[in-house]
């Protein structure tokens, strides 16, 4: 027998010619569609349960409350899907929520509906602009550079509200009021808001670049991805959302309120983390963590509901408990999807 024929006899057995890699162990597919589409399951459960248990969860005016009354602050959570996918945090976001509803009612009090748009969205797409300079550009840690803008963010809250004393008031007749008007115009807008923001991270270059990002900055550096620009882009989206939250916000409530928004970026991250997405970056979705803002959501409705005598600090320990076994969910699935 030739060589090549005793070679050809011995070589262990591999995949097909033209079969491609092999396929995902079953135990890896599992554990990425529970990380994936988890909060979206635990979702469907508790609004299962919730309508089992109460006549009253289902009624048209809870549904409308827990919508009307939370979507504006689930921008916060959409522009901070963009900036931990890419490894990054925005502290600030809860305080550009405030900051950009005093904007808004402020436009709206001295000029109209014009500037009560412009001018919370430019401020807060110009603070996101600064802070993702100083992470891209300087180097900063993104958890230091945000954690001082949610400080100058609450300092500049008070200079324009002479230290909390003036309140800005949304003229009655504005028609900067409708945009918040009722429970479905909010709910359409942030609706839309969210449809395009998926479109962006699943069908753009952008948006894999992020990925890539998150997964390994040092290969997207070598792979001439654009990385400090985007890092820059990301914060600037993340700084514009918050603002503009805040101003549908205040056209909702007919004024810029000064102590709202405290605790925001919190929630917000526990939203984004919850939905799927990991702290760590590289992976994550927008649909994801529309699950998990209408998961928190759904739980503060039936904590309103059933345990308003324990106060906010009840909602405050659900939340941390509930984002402390997510993490350590996604750290087990990491895991299982790396094992050979």
């Amino acid at each position: 027998m030739s060589p090549t024929a005793m070679q050809s006899t011995t070589l262990p057995p591999g995949p097909a010619a033209g079969t491609g890699a092999p396929p995902t162990p079953l135990r890896e597919r599992l554990a990425s569609q529970v990380q994936r589409h988890g909060a979206l399951a635990v979702l469907v459960l508790v609004v299962a349960i919730a309508t089992a248990a109460s006549s009253t969860f289902p009624t048209t005016s809870n549904i409308t409350s827990i919508l009307g009354n939370n979507a504006f602050v689930w921008l916060l959570a959409l522009g901070m899907t963009f900036v931990i996918i890419t490894g990054g945090i925005d502290l600030s976001v809860g305080s550009m929520y405030a900051l950009g509803g005093v904007l808004a009612a402020y436009g709206a009090h001295t000029s109209g509906t014009w500037l009560a748009i412009a001018l919370p969205v430019v401020v807060g797409a110009a603070w996101g602009t600064l802070q993702g300079l100083l992470v891209a550009r300087a180097g900063m840690a993104p958890f230091i550079v945000t954690l001082a803008g949610l400080l100058g963010a609450r300092g500049l809250l008070q200079a324009v509200t002479h230290d909390g004393s003036t309140t800005y008031l949304v003229p009655a007749g504005s028609a900067f009021r409708s945009l918040g008007s009722g429970t479905w115009v909010p709910v359409i807008i942030v609706g839309l808001l969210f449809v395009l923001a998926g479109v962006v991270l699943a069908r753009t270059r952008f948006g894999a670049t992020l990925t890539a990002m998150g997964g390994n900055e040092n290969a997207a550096v070598l792979m001439g991805l654009p990385v400090a620009r985007t890092k820059v882009l990301v914060y600037v989206l993340s700084g514009a959302l918050a603002a503009t939250a805040g101003a549908l916000g205040s056209a909702r409530l007919g004024s810029g309120v000064t102590t709202i928004g405290v605790g925001y970026e919190l929630t917000a991250i526990a939203s984004v983390v919850i939905g799927g997405t990991l702290l760590t970056g590289g992976s994550g979705s927008i649909g994801g963590t529309l699950s998990g803002v209408l998961l928190l959501a759904v739980i503060h409705n039936l904590i309103d509901h059933y345990f308003s005598q324990y106060g906010s600090a009840f909602t405050d320990t659900v939340n941390g408990a509930f984002l402390a076994l997510v993490v350590l969910l996604q750290t087990l699935l990491s895991r299982t999807q790396r094992l050979p």
